[in-house]
């Protein structure tokens, strides 16, 4: 840049325009300092090398074993003179004597290999649950090959995240986390791990996603990048260039079982909480709102006067939690809990989950088209296992009934004793009974299923086939096109919202 400056004013004569050249130059040449000052990070870094060495010695090996029954596995028979006996005999004379053995068998040790690393020096270290989960005994192996046995503070499987504490005598090196929220798609990552066991492998890439929904648990909302992630770097750290945790990589995509540049990392900002919660209890301690849930597709949205599809619809109502104090009621829309907005039902249960128990928050429901705000003291979550089966009935198996055509694709019935013994209908549930379904309707579409009850038809109960076929007559005669369907499925009655069409 000088020397082009050189070159466009080196001819310049003195006096008054002389000086304004010069006043020109040294604009110029400001800015050319400064621009590629600001547009540092954006550029990619000439190595990680740095970075590495001053963060290297913070991550660890975690290796998790557990003991299981030995199986005594008799050898196979094979016919006397069958070309197989030699190579059997040979085999399994190699391995010692197989005699049936009397008692219970000795245990195997097996044996996982996972990543993590130190969060404070006097021994605090962070993995994921899935690499302790089942352990029995678990040992952190550090950088320099020193090995010591862990005690397990706390491990959440909702966020796959587990908390270890090692006692050592000297202060370990640790790292501190950084702020995830901040990190931007397209900003350079690095990870490091032990991935196939082999301690301390350094992978760069970028954040190529936010917030992705795996499926995995109820908080999913990864941070997605292509830095190579293996099977050993489960609990390791992602970090910014700064050297801060941003992320914990938990889990990659792959056909092979190999990197192919999809990995997902629990974000900081949503294992912090998590973190502190297992260090200082032992156990996760979540705030609760006390309702069901379900999303909002174009037709629901356009049902109930949403405008767009929006937030989390209330399926049901706790009778013990604080939301039925507070006044929401079901069908209505939650768009927007303690400030936040809530863009689908997925976001919800992880803004809850990290608000603190016994706050006061206001949500914004939609309620008939109209926002309304409710005041509620959130409870804590019991998070005690529960047991629960859901099981869709095939329609091959159900006989037609005699409800036809009130429903496009449905053949409807009235809940009888005898129909709600044969499709395991939960007591207690009222409503008009669906006997088949027309594989290529929108009602299947849907995952609507024989065996299914409906219990309300747009805010109205309907306990028969004429209760439904006055209702939706009354709905069509309104000029509605679809309607809101509430639907009780499965041997627990589970209760969701469905839109329908009515012609």
């Amino acid at each position: 840049m000088s020397q082009a400056l050189r070159v466009k004013f080196g001819g310049q004569s003195q006096g008054a325009g002389a000086g304004v050249t010069r006043l020109l130059a040294v604009v110029i040449l400001a800015v050319s300092v400064v621009l590629p000052a600001a547009a540092q990070n954006s550029r990619a870094p000439d190595g990680f090398a740095d970075l590495a060495e001053r963060v290297m010695d913070s991550v660890v090996n975690i290796k998790a074993s557990q003991r299981v029954a030995q199986r005594n596995v008799p050898a196979p028979q094979v016919p006397p003179g069958s070309p197989f006996e030699d190579l059997f005999n040979d085999f399994f004379n190699r391995q010692g004597p197989r005699a049936p053995q009397q008692g219970p068998q000795p245990n195997q040790r097996s044996q996982s290999l996972g990543s993590g690393f130190v969060i404070d020096s006097s021994g605090i270290v962070v993995t994921n649950n899935h690499v302790i989960a089942e352990a029995t005994d678990v040992f952190v192996v550090f950088n320099d090959g020193s090995e010591l046995k862990a005690e397990v503070l706390g491990k959440d499987p909702k966020t796959d995240l587990a908390v270890l504490r090692v006692k050592s005598e000297k202060p370990l090196k640790a790292v501190k986390f950084g702020d995830s929220d901040k990190a931007r798609v397209g900003d350079w990552v690095m990870a490091i791990g032990n991935p196939f066991g082999f301690g301390g492998s350094v992978s760069a890439g970028i954040v190529s996603a936010k917030q992705r929904n795996i499926r995995s648990g109820p908080y999913d909302s990864f941070i997605q990048t292509d830095a190579a992630i293996n099977k050993g770097n489960s609990g390791g750290p992602l970090f910014n260039m700064a050297g801060d945790v941003i992320g914990i990589n938990t889990a990659i995509i792959s056909p092979s079982g190999g990197s192919i540049g999809i990995g997902f990392s629990v974000p900081s900002n949503l294992a912090m909480p998590v973190i502190q919660q297992l260090r200082e209890f032992g156990e996760t301690r979540r705030a609760w709102l006390g309702v069901a849930i379900q999303d909002v597709d174009d037709e629901t949205a356009e049902a109930l006067k949403l405008g767009a599809k929006r937030g989390a619809m209330v399926t049901g109502v706790d009778e013990k939690g604080p939301a039925k104090p507070a006044g929401i009621e079901r069908e209505d829309v939650i768009v927007r809990f303690d400030g936040q907005d809530i863009k689908s039902s997925r976001d919800l249960p992880r803004i809850v989950a990290l608000t603190p128990i016994g706050k006061e928050v206001d949500v914004v429901v939609v309620r008939q088209g109209r926002e309304v705000v409710r005041r509620v003291t959130l409870g804590r979550l019991d998070e005690s296992p529960q047991q629960a089966s859901f099981q869709q009935n095939d329609p091959r198996n159900a006989n037609p009934s005699s409800g036809a055509n009130i429903v496009p694709g449905l053949n409807l019935g009235a809940l009888s004793p005898e129909a709600r013994r044969r499709f395991n209908v939960k007591d207690g549930i009222e409503g008009v009974l669906v006997g088949q379904v027309d594989p290529n309707s929108t009602a299947a579409e849907r995952r609507i299923s024989a065996g299914d009850v409906i219990v309300e038809v747009q805010r109205e109960p309907v306990k028969s086939l004429a209760d439904i076929r006055k209702r939706i007559e009354t709905l069509k005669s309104q000029g509605q096109k679809r309607a809101l369907f509430y639907v009780a499925s499965g041997p627990e009655g589970t209760l969701r919202y469905v839109t329908l069409p009515l012609e």
